[in-house]
């Protein structure tokens, strides 16, 4: 009796497991229980991908027999596409080709914007050099976006899905970047440009004293403003706000200059703007025990040196909010940030974005620096200090509107050309997330 219990028992299983490979073979099934969800595309994606009306078609170009590392991102590109290829109904076609496979394919990739680069290999007992390829091809119609190479470890969900945006979106929304009160232009935003261009039109806007903001602009850009704004120019904000606009203000509450060792009070009046909506940015510094650095030159006897000190005034956010402006994000670098704090009702929704670590504090300025200050804990007796918010409700007349303000103006500025500086790439990530959200 036992006996034919047990047989049984394999016999269920033995028919479980063949129905399981069956519909395996129709249906594509992958439960996620990562830690940090890696494979659970965000709902941006998943309503780009069902909203797709043409095939997309992805033409990954990786090198094969590499190593681990390498290997896992071919991977992992592969699992994404069978998602992205499931989620919109088999709209994401793709293909996999190794282009160390022969000269023709080779030339083909680098013809399609696919770079190669050389790895360490290691080869019985001996370490060489060898091309790998590990970028792809994204093209819908006629239209063509590559993305060259995928760094392991690097987010391909939203290299991936940029790509297809760029390609799909035909009615881009127009943002406009104020100018005209000392604000970063277009030429100084040369890396957040790049992902601001995918999904939007940008265009440089100067307001004019009689005419209002044009109707077009779905959302209106203030990055970095060191002058004044005329009352007739505030009024325009609150007038395009009124009309159910958005508006992104990047702002920095003091003047800070390293070579003076100083930071003083700035006005512009949009301090007192925002103090009128009961978004209240103090005029203080934030300053955080996790910081960047700065170079300071030093002497030590006959010999000059260059030593890097830790600056608190620099403070790495790692601590975010429930928000779509900040999902994904790491680490972002704010320099000579001011605390937000909002004393409205919740008639607006107060969203914080970007928060200090728990050991942080805050200085009234003026401000000295002083660069050979030893820190202690109890220079940090603060916790999650906010220096990023978003703001979302009537937030001027009676249309509802929306606004993020970040207290600090030149966290995604770097300059043009020669001048430029590379940025960390959240920093970018913030600023073309937040205009997304707008």
């Amino acid at each position: 009796m036992k006996k034919a219990n047990y047989n049984q028992r394999l016999l269920i299983i033995a028919i479980v497991f063949i129905l399981a490979n069956l519909l395996s073979f129709r249906y594509f099934f992958r439960w996620d229980v990562t830690q940090d969800k890696e494979y659970t595309l965000s709902k941006s994606t998943t309503d780009l991908l069902k909203s797709l009306e043409e095939p997309v078609t992805v033409k990954a170009y990786f090198s094969e027999d590499m190593p681990p590392d390498i290997s896992k991102v071919k991977r992992d590109f592969k699992d994404l596409l069978i998602e992205y290829s499931r989620r919109s109904k088999g709209k994401v076609v793709y293909s996999f080709i190794n282009p160390n496979e022969d000269t023709e394919k080779e030339t083909e990739a680098m013809q399609n914007g696919i770079q190669p680069v050389v790895i360490n290999v290691r080869d019985k007992d001996q370490m060489k050099q060898q091309k790998a390829y590990l970028g792809a091809l994204i093209q819908l119609g006629d239209k063509k976006e590559s993305i060259p190479f995928m760094q392991p470890g690097s987010p391909m969900e939203f290299a991936l899905s940029s790509a297809i945006k760029k390609l799909s979106v035909k009615d881009k929304p127009v943002v406009a970047l104020l100018k005209g009160h000392g604000e970063a232009e277009l030429k100084d935003l040369q890396q957040a440009s790049a992902g601001l261009l995918v999904l939007n039109n940008v265009e440089e806007y100067e307001m004019n004293d009689s005419l209002p903001i044009p109707d077009r602009y779905t959302t209106l850009a203030i990055i970095d403003a060191k002058d004044s704004f005329p009352e007739t120019h505030l009024a325009q904000l609150d007038a395009f706000l009124a009309r159910g606009k958005n508006i992104f203000i990047a702002y920095s509450r003091q003047k800070a200059d390293l070579q003076s060792s100083m930071a003083n009070s700035k006005t512009t009046g949009l301090e007192e703007w925002l103090k009128q909506k009961n978004i209240i940015m103090e005029d203080q510094l934030v300053i955080d025990a996790q910081c960047g650095s700065v170079q300071v030159r030093q002497q030590q006897g006959f010999f000059s040196f260059i030593n890097n000190i830790s600056f608190p005034y620099f403070p790495i956010v790692s601590k975010f909010g429930e928000h779509p402006a900040v999902k994904g994000l790491e680490q972002v670098i704010l320099q000579f940030a001011s605390p937000i704090n909002y004393r409205g009702d919740s008639t607006i929704v107060f969203t914080p974005l970007l928060m200090s670590s728990d050991k942080s504090g805050t200085q009234p300025a003026p401000v000295f620096f002083n660069i050979q200050k030893q820190w202690t804990n109890a220079d940090f007796p603060q916790s999650k200090i906010v220096m990023g918010a978003a703001f979302s409700g009537k937030l001027s007349g009676s249309a509802n509107s929306k606004m993020i303000v970040i207290s600090n103006g030149n966290f995604a500025v770097n300059g043009s050309g020669d001048r430029s500086t590379q940025l960390p790439p959240d920093n970018v990530n913030l600023l073309v997330n937040s205009i997304e959200w707008l």
